[in-house]
Parts: C-alpha cells; structure tokens; sequence
C-alpha cells in the first residue's frame, strides 16, 4: 500500500497535468479571490504608507523634535528657561478671527497662525512669490501676511490687496503653497492665515481669557534619541507640575490623523474581509461546478482504484494551485495601491517613497487561503462520497448532506483561524468581534431565508400558468439555486442597504434637521468688558425674532480623575477622546438648557463651598465617573479639583451651547475669560444673517462670528468624501456578490441544461423558459431585497440611534432601490447566465441520460 508521501506526490503530479488544460470554469473562483485579496492588501499597504510617513517625517509634521502648547497663556520666564535648556524654541501662537475686506462689505472666518522668525525649524514654508523674513514687517501701515488661496476665492481678492483683521491692516503679500506642519495643527475650520507675532499683539485679538493655543517647538541636539526626549519632557513637568501644557513628539506628530487611518483602515480591512467570505460562497460554487465538471475523471480515477484520499488531494492541490493565481493577480493590484496613494495624496499626507509592504500582502495572503480552504472543503468532501456509478450515470455533484467529519471539522478550523487572526490584527477586537459575528450571524439567517423560500415554494399549490409553476418547482428541486443566489446577494444589499440609509440619516440631520432647531451664529472670544454692549448690539439687529444665549468659557485640562494622572490610566477609545487635549468649560448657576440631571443634585446659586462640578453622564459612564469622585482640572497654569456633584444627560446634537464639565461658580471666580454666545433666528433670511454678521465684525472686530451653515457645509463636504470612501468599499462587496451570483448561475448550468433539453423535447418553446427563469430570478431578488431591508435597515438604526445617538429615519426610496438593485442584478444576470443553456442542442445530452 502507498504510504501518505507516496499519495501526496502521486495527487501533485496528477493535478499539475490537469492544470496544464487551462482555468476553464475558475474565472469567477479566479475574480473573487483576486478582489478580495487587492481589497485587504491594498487598504493595509496604504495604510502602513501613511503611518511610515508620519513617523518618517515627524520633525517635519511636528515643527520640532518636542512640542509644548498652552491654551489662554504664554510660560513664564522660568518656564520658558526650562524649555530652552532642551534645544532651540520657536514659537507660534494660533487663533480664529474675522478677516474683513477693507471697505468692510463682506468678512469671512480664517484660522491664524502667528509665527516668530525661526519657522519652520523643520521642513520648508512655500509660498507664491517666496516671502523673506522682512515682508511680514509692518510697512506702508500694514503687516504682511500669507494666506490660502481659497481666502482669495472667498472674498474676491489677490496677492497686493489689503484686508482688515482685529483692529491692525493686513497686506495679502504671498499665498501659502506648502506648510509643513499643518496636519499637527488639525483640520481647519477656516482658510489659514500667516502673519508675525508681532503683528498678532498689535492686532488686538489678544485679551485676558483669549482662546489662543500657544505653541513652543523644540529643536533638540542632532541625533537627539526618544529617550531622550521623554526625559527632556518629564524634566518639564517635574520643574513645573501645574504648567497644564499638553506634549506631543515628532514619533507622535499627528495623533488625530494616525488614529482615524487605523481606524479607516480597520473598517475597510473588515469590509475588504466580508467581500472575501462572500466571494468564498463563489469559490464553494466554482469547486462545485469544476468538480461536476471532472465527473467522468473522478468516476474514472474510481473505478481504477484510488483511494477516496487520492482523488480529494489531487482536486484539492487543483484549488490550491489556481487560487494561488487568483491570489497573485489580487498582490499586485494591492502593491500598486501605494504608488496611487502617492500619487493621489501628494501634499496632502506624507508619503514616504511608494514600495512594497509585505506585512501587508502576506496577511492578505494569509486570508486568501484559509478563505480557500473554508470553502472548498466541503465540496471536496462531497465529491468523494459519490458513487462512481452515479457520476457514469451523468448525475451532478450537488446533494444533500454534509461530508464526513473531518471535512467538517477541517473547515470549520480554518473558519475559525480566519475570523481569529482578522481579530487580532485588529486595532479595536471588540469592534472585529462583534463585525464578525454579524457577518455569521448574517450567513446563517440567509441560509434560513433560502431554507424558508424553498419550504414556502413546495407548499404552494395549484399554480395556474406554465411558467410560474415551473419556476417555483426550481426554487425547491434538488440542486436548486436558491441557496447561492440568496447567499451571493444577501451580504452585499445588505451592507448597500446598511451604508445608504447611514449617510441618508446623517446628511438628514447635519443638513435637513439641524438648521430648523440649531442657532445661527456661535460668538466666540466676546470680552468681559464688551459682553454687554455686544448683548445689545446683537439683540438690537435679531429683534424679537432672535434669541441669544450667553455663557463664560475658559479652557482647561483634565490632568487628574481620583487623583490619579490621566497619562498613567487606560481608558477605553470611546471616552479617551474627554482627556484628551484642552476641553471648553464653563460654570453655572443652574442646569443649563438642553441638558436634564439624571443623578444627584445642583448646588445652590449662593454656594461658596469646595468647588463641584456637573459631568455629562454619557461620558462619564465611558471613563468610569461616578457621583463623589473627583475631577482635576489645569485652568491657566493652576490645576483645580473639583468634586462631582450630578450628572447630566447632554442634547449634543441640538448644536446648542454644551459642556462636558460645568463647574459651580465660586469655583473660578475671579479668573480672567470670554465669553461664547449663541444667537438663534429659526426664519432668518441669508440676507439678515448676513447684516448682523457684519454688524458684529464692524463693531467687534476681536469677536470671531461663526455661522453654522457654513460650518454644516463643511462638514457635509467631509462626511461625503467619507462617504464616497465607504461606498467604494461597499461596491467591492457588492461586486464579490455579483461574482458569486455568476459564479452560482454557471455551477448550476449543468442542470439547468438538462432541464431545458427534456422540456424542449416536451414541447416547451423558449419564450416559455425565458419566462421561467426570470420568474425564478425575480422571486429570488425579491425575497433577498426584503431580508436586506430588514438586516440592514436593523444594522443602519443601531449605528445611528444607539451609537451616534441620533434621531433616526427610514427612508422608503432606498427600499425601493433596494428592490429594484436586487431584481435588476438577480434577472439580469441570471439570463446571462442562463441564455447560452436556451440554445443547447438536444442530442448530446439526450445520449447520456
């Protein structure tokens, strides 16, 4: 008896020579493995490039090696001494204001950047024409400034014109071009604006309790390492404890953008790995048909006397081989998804030079495979059990039944190692977990959903109408399709579906809902000692139609919880985002609008004990607060505990003033701060918004105005690109779906070939089987369209009501498209696949039945 080597060897060389025959029958098993494969590897490959870039240029990005920043404050002599004993300091103030034309007729909102003369420490300022350090100088009565060209475009100006900032005139004396740390100073609501400090201070936008972020860079000695620097910066804050500056280094740049392309990455990873377990419902097809396809070598390779063992490793290594194909196509579609990224996200992210990232394509790779395996298995196991006198008798390879146990088993270890290492590469595992899950989940109620249309199909009775009986009798004979074509469908509707009405709701609530109960304006930076005279000028202009909403705002730090440090404590993603950096704060007599307690109580408007502050509940359940605990905050170089006296439940997404943290009075008296202010006018026109817009920057011109419209246009245009984003991801499932519906549609031609030849024989024309088998198609479609409805639309309503907690909305035309997508892909390729059976010639088959 050959030994296992012996049939190992014997099963390669007998597949190697059938492969030499082609890939005949593989095209659809060949499309959905390469996908895939480009999917996974591509989404990793462009973002391990964007993470190498933002570490490789981290000087850069950063502006030094170390960067401290200060909100309301600029350090103190000792402070700053300690800072310059590390290296070279450049410093930078940023802020927002109005910039106004200099006839003061039209004003738009610009983010200022204020630099001194040794940026950029790293990396290179472009400008058009270039600037010296000299043109940013006051002369002829104006500073110099460089600025965005969109700030051109929006108020209608050119390089040599003057416009007004503060109480100072500004010369438009370059456009910016390139700024090298722009990503570590986050997405801009406004277009940038770059002038001296000197001409900061003498614009008057600077006042006691100012929103300035006060930026000192560092520049430490050549070849400076990271331990160093970490030493450097616990130096700092062990020689001033309660300086509140927030650090971040050149290895940690931009932890904003590094975290929301982890976090992309992930989610297109997971969807890059749904569109591979589908496209695995076309590789269980494919190694169907190619196994009725062999049927007569296999009955042959049987009658000869192989071993069941024999015949299931030389298909297996045929798999194997042509999936590798499949797999090499999908690699080099994802090691060119670098070199378009380069190209696509030049001076927009940093890029190192485009190559190869093999821990990339190995896990793709690495998916690919026991994708192959999880789905070919079981087919491979049927395939052995059939008699050889049924495959002479040229019946199919499709019956009922799993194949033996280590089939079974087989698969389901390797269903189980995929889903294992897709959650341990994983960034958030809980959130793999739970997408995997679904994805399970899903399989098997589209499983039950094909079981329960089948049932329903054998249970109808007296169908009048040729065609209609026949097409239900094919939704439930032995072999049917229904199975594949409910599986091929069901997941990629469904995340169609899912995605659609996610967009729809949000769009709706940002664009739609939002404007008719959200203020107008938001007025930031108001000074103490104007806030009245501004509270009459504005209620002046809004008349009775208007109400403004008036509040004090400082900003501050969360440096300690319980008296631990924050630096020191894991917390879970969701609530992290509390700690980190500066949050607005705010104190109160009473509970503020849009806000309910939900625990504890409000103190007293005359209360003059320990200080005590209101937490929002949400948040405070997220980083594990509860009532009594204790919350220390940095409020202008001077940390502040404060004991938590209630929590509130926070209408955020009313638009109207909100904080997190909102303290007793007594807690800050005295300390210098602005005011916010909200203004709200439900039936204003553009032109009234437009006339106390410019009121207010006439009469404050340190007052930065926002409209909210225009801050809702922005983060429209944002959430569409995302969303482009997420429907390009959720067109490679939806394509592996309609791989796998063809790939389902040619393993049944076979039967559905001798169906048509005896029918025809029996008299049926083929308008009567065309009407047969859209029918069919249709019910199919339709069935699938409800299941995706109900799955998708139960999927959208949890991400956007328990997880966004916003208000939700069905929207019946996406059911319809639904619908429509689901019958037009089902009937319109399922007579593509079926019209080359129509012309079958008779004879042939008839021979062998």
């Amino acid at each position: 008896m050959a030994t296992l080597s012996d049939q190992i060897a014997l099963a390669f060389r007998f597949a190697l020579r059938e492969v030499r025959g082609g890939l005949s029958g593989f095209y659809v098993f060949l499309a959905c493995i390469a996908l895939g494969t480009a999917a996974i590897g591509g989404v990793n490959a462009v973002a391990q490039a964007i993470t190498q870039g933002i570490q490789s240029e981290g000087r850069s990005i950063l502006g030094g090696d170390v960067r401290f920043e200060l909100i309301h404050r600029t350090t103190t002599p000792e402070e700053l001494a300690t800072l310059e004993g590390f290296g070279t300091v450049a410093q930078s103030a940023n802020t927002r204001s109005m910039a106004r034309l200099a006839d003061q007729s039209d004003q738009t909102l610009v983010e200022i950047k204020a630099v001194d003369d040794l940026y950029p420490l790293y990396g290179e300022f472009v400008t058009e024409p270039p600037l010296a350090r000299a043109d940013y100088s006051e002369r002829d009565g104006a500073w110099g400034i460089a600025v965005q060209p969109i700030l051109l475009e929006r108020l209608g100006l050119a390089v040599g014109d003057t416009l007004l900032i503060g109480d100072s005139r500004f010369a438009i004396r370059a456009m910016i071009r390139s700024e090298p740390d722009a990503l570590s100073d986050g997405i801009g609501l406004a277009p940038r604006v770059i002038m001296s400090l000197e001409a900061l201070e003498a614009s008057g936008l600077i006042q006691p309790g100012s929103l300035v972020e006060r930026v000192y860079k560092i520049r430490m000695a050549q070849g400076a390492t990271n331990t160093e620097i970490d030493a450097a910066i616990e130096t700092a804050n062990q020689a001033h404890p309660t300086a509140g500056w927030s650090v971040r280094t050149r290895s940690n740049a931009a932890p904003a953008l590094a975290a929301n392309v982890e976090r992309f990455a992930q989610f297109l990873t997971l969807v890059g790995l749904t569109a591979l377990v589908t496209g695995g419902v076309g590789v269980a097809n494919a190694v169907r048909a190619f196994l009725d396809a062999k049927r007569d070598v296999i009955a042959t390779f049987k009658c000869l006397g192989a071993p069941g063992r024999l015949v299931t490793l030389i298909y297996l290594f045929q798999i194997v081989m042509v999936g590798a194909v499949g797999i090499a196509a999908g690699l080099v579609l994802a090691a060119l998804a670098p070199f378009a990224a380069t190209w696509a996200l030049a001076g927009i992210v940093p890029l190192p030079p485009a190559g190869l990232y093999p821990t990339a394509l190995g896990l793709a790779v690495l998916f690919a495979l026991l994708t192959i395996l999880v789905f070919a298995l079981i087919p491979l196991g049927r395939a052995r059990d059939i008699p050889a006198s049924n495959l002479f008798r040229n019946q199919t390879m499709a019956h009922r039944g799993l194949p033996r146990a280590p089939y079974v088993i087989a698969a389901a270890a390797a269903a189980l190692l995929l889903a294992g290492l897709a959650v341990w590469f994983s960034e958030e595992r809980a959130l793999a977990s739970g997408f995997l899950a679904g994805v399970a989940i899903a399989f098997v109620i589209l499983r039950l959903v094909a079981g329960g249309v089948q049932a329903l199909a054998r249970r109808v009775r007296g169908v009048r109408g040729t065609s209609l009986r026949m097409a239900i009798g094919n939704i439930h004979r032995p072999g049917a399709l229904t199975p594949s074509v409910v599986l091929a469908l069901g997941l990629g509707l469904t995340l169609l579906v899912a995605l659609a009405l996610i967009d729809t709701n949000l769009r709706q609530q940002i664009a739609g809902n939002l404007p008719e109960r959200a203020p107008n304006f938001f007025f930031v930076d108001i000074q103490s000692d104007v806030v009245e005279d501004f509270a009459t000028l504005v209620e002046g202009e809004a008349g009775d139609a208007g109400k403004l909403v008036r509040v004090p705002m400082l900003r501050g730090r969360i440096v300690e919880l319980n008296g631990q440090n924050v630096a020191e404590m894991e917390l879970p993603p969701e609530g992290a985002w509390v700690l980190r950096g500066d949050r607005g704060i705010t104190y109160a007599e009473n509970v503020p609008e849009n806000s309910t307690l939900s625990a504890g109580q409000w103190w007293p408007a005359d209360h003059a004990g320990e200080p005590l502050v209101s937490f929002s509940a949400e948040e405070a359940a997220e980083i594990g607060l509860e009532i009594g605990d204790t919350v220390t905050v940095n409020v202008l170089g001077r940390n502040v505990t404060a004991t938590i006296a209630n929590l509130r439940q926070v209408e955020w997404e009313s638009l109207a003033i909100n904080f997190v943290m909102v303290f007793s009075p007594n807690t800050f008296a005295g300390a210098p701060h602005s005011w916010l202010a909200t203004l709200t006018m439900p039936e204003a026109t553009f032109e009234q918004e437009a006339q106390i817009l410019s009121a207010v920057t006439r009469a404050f011109p340190s007052v930065t105005s926002v409209r909210v419209k225009d801050a809702i246009d922005l983060v429209n245009r944002v959430v569409g690109q995302l969303a482009t984003a997420v429907r390009v991801a959720a067109a490679v499932a939806l394509i592996a779906s309609v791989l796998v519906l063809a790939g389902a549609l040619a393993a049944g031609n076979r039967a559905r070939t001798h169906d048509a030849v005896v029918l025809k024989t029996l008299g049926a024309t083929r308008k009567t089987l065309i009407r047969t088998f859209v029918t069919e198609y249709a019910i199919l479609g339709f069935a699938t369209a409800v299941f995706a409805l109900v799955a998708g639309g139960v999927a959208a309503w949890f991400v956007v009501s328990q997880i966004m907690t916003l208000p939700w909305t069905f929207r019946p035309e996406i059911a319809a498209f639904t619908v429509l997508a689901a019958l037009v892909c089902t009937v319109g390729f399922g007579l593509l696949g079926t019209w080359r059976v129509l012309g079958q010639k008779a004879a042939p088959v008839l021979r062998n039945l």
